[in-house]
C-alpha cells in the first residue's frame, strides 16, 4: 500500500474525492462563535465545529462519530475522531480506531484514504508512523491459506498535515514508516502461516528470499551436518525428534563501516512447540504456530533493513526446528553439551525455546558483537506477569535495557524491565550438569532469562520475552508484528549514537 504526504486547505480537503475521510480532532479544537461565524467556514470545518458545538463529538481519544456523504464534502464516509492530548500514544490510539470503523464497499477494489492530521501542530515522526501503522493494521489480510479470502482493499493513504514545512520535515521518517510496514507485515505473515507451511526448511526459503537478488542483505543457511560441527548439541537435541531437519540462519547487513561493531538479533524459530514429551496440553496447541515469532521479528527486521538500507550493520541468528515428541525425542532428564561446553539438564521438554537460543549466543560471540538481543516466545509465565500489554525486558546492562525501553516507548512497542537477581538463578542447579534448564514455576520468565544469561557473558545482552505480545488470540487470533517496531527504532537510535561518535566502535557509543 502506498502514503503521501501533503499539505491541503479545509476547501482542498473536502473536495478530494476518497473512500473515506478521516479528521483527528484534539482538545484544543474550539468552537467558532457565533453561529453565523461556523456557517461561513468550508463544510468539512462546519461539520467538526458543529459537532464539537453540539457535544455530538467527544475528543476524548478514540471517540468518534461517522458521517455518510455529509453535504459539500466529496469522500463517501467521513470519520471525526477525537485525539485528546494530540501525544504519540493519543494519535497511534486515535488512527487505530478510525481505521478499524472505515467502511469500504465489496464493491470497490482499490481504496483511497485522505487522513487529516492538520488539527495537530506538531506532529511528530513517531506520530506519523503510528498513523501509517494503524492504516495497514486495520487493512491487513492474511491468504496464503485462505486464497478466497478478499485481498486488502485499501490501496492508499493521503496524510494531510498542518504545514509545507511539517511534510518536508517528515519526508525520512515516512520511509522509514514505509519500511517498517513491510517488516512488521512479514513477520505477521510467518507466524501466521501453520506449521506445514512454515517449517524450519521453508522459515530458511524466507530468509533467503530476503536476501536474493540486489538486497543488501546476505543468508547462510546451516543444516544437520553443520551444525554437529559447532557441536550445537542442545539446539540438537531438540530438533532430533522431529523428522523435519533443522536449520541455523544467519542474516547479515552491512550498512556501516567493517571496522562498526554490529548489533546481533537472535530469534526463537520452534516453527510448532507440542512440549515433546513433556507434552502440552490439547487445548489452543494450534497456537504453538506462533513459538516462532522471534524469528519471524527477525525477518521482519531485515526485510525492513532491506528497504531503508540504514548505515548500521546487523546480524541476525535464527535456530530454527520443531519441537515433537517420538522415539528419538530428548526425555526428561537426559544431560546434553552446549555449544559453549556448558552441560544442561533437560528437566521439562517443554522449556525448549532456551535449549536452541543458548547456543546462537554463544554462536553469537564470533561477531564480537556491540550487543545481542534474543528475541523468543519464552515463557507463559510472563503473559501471567504483563499481560498482552508489554514485553519483557531482561538485561544486566543499564545502558543497553534502557535504549530498548526508549525504543518501545517511542515506537509503541511498549517493553517493561524485569528483574535479573542472582538469587533467581538457585533453581537451576542440578547435581548432574552445570545448570538444569528448568527452575520450578515460581518467577519462571526470570528463571528463564538467567539461564540464557549464563550463556551470553562476553558482550550486552538483553532478552525480550514476547510470549504475550506476539499474537493475539481468540476471534482476532493473528500475530502481531511486535516487537518489529521497537526493534526498528533501537537499531536507529543506535546508527545515531554510532554515527554521532565518529571513528568510536558502536560498542563504545552504547556505553
Amino acid at each position: 500500500m502506498n502514503f503521501e504526504l501533503k499539505n491541503l486547505s479545509w476547501a482542498s480537503c473536502e473536495q478530494t474525492a476518497c473512500d473515506v475521510l478521516i479528521l483527528l480532532v484534539s482538545d484544543s479544537a474550539k468552537p467558532a462563535q457565533p453561529a453565523k461565524a461556523i456557517s461561513s467556514l468550508p463544510a468539512l470545518q462546519q461539520l467538526m465545529l458543529s459537532a464539537l458545538a453540539q457535544d455530538d463529538l467527544d475528543t476524548a481519544t478514540g471517540k468518534l462519530i461517522s458521517c455518510y456523504r455529509p453535504a459539500g464534502i466529496a469522500a463517501r464516509q467521513v470519520i471525526l475522531v477525537g485525539a485528546g492530548q494530540a501525544s504519540e500514544k493519543d494519535i497511534a490510539r486515535a488512527c487505530a480506531t478510525a481505521f478499524a470503523a472505515c467502511k469500504i464497499p465489496s464493491s470497490v477494489k482499490s481504496a483511497q484514504v485522505l487522513l487529516c492530521l492538520a488539527e495537530i501542530n506538531d506532529v511528530s515522526g513517531s506520530s506519523l508512523q503510528a498513523a501509517m501503522q494503524a492504516a495497514a493494521a486495520s487493512s491487513y489480510v492474511y491468504t496464503h491459506t485462505k486464497p478466497k479470502s478478499e485481498a486488502r482493499k485499501l490501496s492508499k493513504v493521503t496524510i494531510n498535515l498542518a504545514s509545507a514545512a511539517q511534510v518536508k520535515a517528515l519526508a525520512n521518517d515516512l520511509q522509514e514508516g514505509h519500511a517498517l510496514i513491510s517488516g512488521v507485515e512479514l513477520a505477521k505473515e510467518w507466524g501466521n502461516r501453520p506449521a506445514n507451511h512454515a517449517t524450519p526448511t521453508m522459515l530458511a526459503k524466507a530468509a533467503q528470499g530476503i536476501a536474493a537478488g540486489k538486497s543488501p542483505v546476505r543468508c547462510e543457511v546451516l543444516g544437520p551436518k553443520e551444525v554437529a560441527k559447532l557441536k550445537m548439541g542442545s539446539f540438537m537435541a531438540v530438533a532430533q525428534g522431529s523428522a523435519e531437519p533443522l536449520r541455523f540462519i544467519v542474516l547479515k547487513y552491512q550498512g556501516a563501516g567493517k571496522a562498526v561493531q554490529p548489533t546481533v538479533l537472535v530469534g526463537k524459530g520452534i516453527t510448532f512447540d507440542t512440549g515433546g514429551i513433556s507434552i502440552k496440553p490439547a487445548a489452543e496447541m494450534d497456537e504453538m504456530k506462533f513459538d516462532m515469532c522471534g524469528a519471524a521479528s527477525v525477518l521482519g527486521v531485515f526485510q525492513a533493513l532491506s528497504v531503508l538500507k540504514p548505515k548500521i550493520n546487523v546480524i541476525g541468528l535464527i535456530p530454527s526446528c520443531e519441537n515433537m515428541p517420538s522415539h528419538n525425542a530428548v526425555k526428561p532428564g537426559d544431560v546434553v553439551t552446549s555449544m559453549s561446553g556448558q552441560t544442561i539438564e533437560i528437566l521439562n521438554t517443554d522449556a525448549e525455546g532456551r535449549l536452541i537460543l543458548c547456543d546462537a549466543l554463544t554462536y553469537a560471540e564470533r561477531f564480537k558483537p556491540a550487543a545481542v538481543v534474543d528475541i523468543a516466545t519464552l515463557t507463559g509465565a510472563c503473559v501471567v506477569a504483563l499481560g498482552a500489554v508489554r514485553s519483557g525486558l531482561f538485561s544486566a546492562d543499564d545502558d543497553l535495557a534502557t535504549q530498548l525501553l526508549k525504543a518501545g516507548e517511542t515506537s509503541q512497542d511498549l517493553a517493561w524491565r524485569m528483574p535479573l537477581d542472582d538469587d533467581y538463578a538457585e533453581g537451576l542447579k542440578t547435581n548432574f550438569a552445570d545448570v538444569a534448564n528448568v527452575a520450578g514455576r515460581m518467577g519462571g520468565a526470570i528463571t528463564a532469562a538467567k539461564f540464557l544469561q549464563r550463556f551470553a557473558t562476553q558482550y550486552p545482552w538483553a532478552h525480550l520475552d514476547i510470549a504475550g505480545t506476539a499474537w493475539k488470540s481468540g476471534a482476532a487470533k493473528g500475530a502481531t508484528g511486535r516487537p518489529v517496531p521497537l526493534l526498528m527504532k533501537f537499531l536507529l537510535n543506535f546508527q545515531q549514537k554510532a554515527l554521532l561518535a565518529g571513528k568510536k566502535t558502536a560498542r563504545a557509543a552504547i556505553k
